[in-house]
């Protein structure tokens, strides 16, 4: 075996077309990186704008019920009714703008999405939670794994009960050619007021 100089390199030889596969692939994923990146400063001025508003809102809001200043919850179901449209708006951009074109799959019988999906307070309060977790983990503080984390432990979670078979779409579009909207009935929790 020859050896080799201290300052030589061993290269790796990638012929023609693997080369210009590699080379497509990599101007690929940095166009869409830079998307990524400008999508994620137009969501971070949209969320900041939101906050912004929400915080001078509670700021003059009259003092709650429950004696505290300010919403009691950030969950989007305890929100008043103003601050639950400002939430929705800023929610409804993330899921249509980042969520639905990265990771949403094709609508079938066995993974049904309605496009009303605001209509929905299932749907509402499990992409509420979902957009929580996403704000708290991609920021830095969270650390290198946080974006893992949210895929794992949030992500998954939340698009199997949503797009489950027998979840709160299940009336809704199973077939894109032909969209459907249907909310589903709840249970009543008394049997005599059906």
């Amino acid at each position: 075996m020859p050896e080799r100089s201290e300052g030589s390199q061993e290269s790796a030889s990638v012929s023609g077309p693997d080369i210009d596969d590699l080379a497509a692939t990599v101007a690929r994923l940095v166009a869409d990186t830079r998307a990524h990146g400008r999508l994620l400063d137009r969501l971070a001025d949209e969320s900041g704008d939101a906050l912004k508003a929400a915080a001078a809102s509670a700021d003059t809001a009259p003092v709650p019920a429950h004696g505290g200043k300010g919403p009691r919850s950030v969950f989007i179901l305890a929100l008043d009714e103003e601050a639950y449209a400002a939430e929705l708006k800023a929610l409804r951009f993330w899921v249509d703008n980042l969520l639905l074109p990265t990771y949403g799959r094709e609508v079938t019988t066995n993974r049904p999405w309605c496009w009303q999906w605001y209509e929905h307070p299932e749907a509402v309060a499990r992409l509420h939670a979902l957009w929580l977790a996403w704000q708290q983990l991609i920021d830095v503080e969270a650390g290198l794994v946080g974006p893992n984390i949210w895929h794992r432990d949030h992500l998954g979670p939340a698009l199997l009960q949503l797009r489950a078979p027998d979840g709160p779409f299940a009336a809704c579009t199973t077939n894109p050619g032909r969209p459907n909207h249907r909310l589903l009935a709840t249970p009543q929790s008394d049997p005599e007021e059906r």
